[in-house]
C-alpha cells in the first residue's frame, strides 16, 4: 500500500521544480532583454547557453509526473495537479525557447548601427514577464483568480506588438536602410507576445488544475469563475 506521506513529498518535489524552472525562465528573460536593450552579446550568450538546463529540467518534471502516476495512480484534485504540470512545463520550456530567439537577434543587432528607437520593445518585455510571474505565483497559490486576472493582460500586450510593426513599417518605408533591423526587431515584439500566449496558456490550465473547469477555447469563462464540481 503506497504512502500517503511518500506521495505528498514527491508532489512537493514536482512543485519545488516547477518552480526552478520558471525561475530559470524568468532570469532567462531578463537577461534576454538587458541584451538587447544594452547591446550586451555576452549576456545574449549566456541565455543561449543557459537553454540546454531548461530543456533538461523540463525532462526532469516530465518524468517524475509519469513515475508518480503509475505509481500512485492519482484522483481528482492530484491528478490533475500532475496533468497540469505535464502541460505547463513545456509552455515553460517555449518560453524558455523565445528567451534565446530574443538573445540571438539581439546579438545579430549588436552587429549592425543601433535603430535610433526600440519603440515600446522594455515595455512589451515587462509586461511578458510579469504575466510569465503572475502565471507562477498563481501555481503555487492554486489561485485560479490571479490566473484570470494574468489572461486578461494579454490583450495589452497584443495591442503593443501591433502598435510596434505600425512604427517599424514606417521606419522601414521612410528609410530603406533599416529594413534588416527593423525586421529583427519585428521578430522580437512577436517572440514576446508568444511568451504572454504561453503564460495565457498556462493560466489556463491552472484554472482547469484548482477548479475542473475547462477555459480553454472559452473567452467568457476566462473573466468569471463558474460553478463546478471537484
Amino acid at each position: 500500500m503506497k504512502s500517503t506521506h511518500n506521495f505528498q513529498q514527491q508532489l512537493e518535489g514536482i512543485s519545488e521544480k516547477i518552480l526552478r524552472l520558471g525561475g530559470l525562465v524568468e532570469e532567462a528573460i531578463g537577461k534576454s532583454v538587458r541584451a538587447l536593450v544594452d547591446r550586451d552579446s555576452a549576456l545574449a550568450g549566456e541565455v543561449v547557453a543557459g537553454d540546454a538546463e531548461i530543456d533538461r529540467l523540463e525532462l526532469e518534471i516530465d518524468d517524475l509526473c509519469v513515475e508518480v502516476l503509475a505509481r500512485n495512480q492519482p484522483l481528482a484534485r492530484d491528478l490533475r495537479f500532475l496533468c497540469t504540470t505535464m502541460k505547463i512545463t513545456p509552455d515553460l520550456e517555449r518560453i524558455g525557447d523565445h528567451a534565446v530567439n530574443i538573445s540571438e537577434r539581439a546579438i545579430e543587432l549588436n552587429n549592425e548601427p543601433p535603430l535610433r528607437t526600440l519603440v515600446d520593445m522594455p515595455l512589451m518585455a515587462s509586461r511578458a514577464q510579469q504575466m510569465v510571474r503572475g502565471a507562477l505565483d498563481a501555481f503555487v497559490r492554486h489561485d485560479s483568480d490571479a490566473a484570470r486576472a494574468v489572461i486578461q493582460m494579454d490583450d495589452e500586450l497584443d495591442q503593443r506588438m501591433e502598435q510596434t510593426f505600425r512604427v517599424l513599417l514606417s521606419h522601414m518605408i521612410e528609410n530603406p536602410t533599416t529594413i534588416s533591423r527593423a525586421l529583427r526587431l519585428t521578430f522580437v515584439a512577436k517572440y514576446f507576445e508568444r511568451i504572454g500566449d504561453q503564460a495565457t496558456n498556462i493560466c489556463e490550465q491552472i484554472v482547469y488544475m484548482n477548479d475542473a473547469t475547462v477555459i480553454k477555447h472559452r473567452p467568457d469563462s476566462r473573466q468569471r469563475g463558474e460553478a463546478s464540481s471537484r
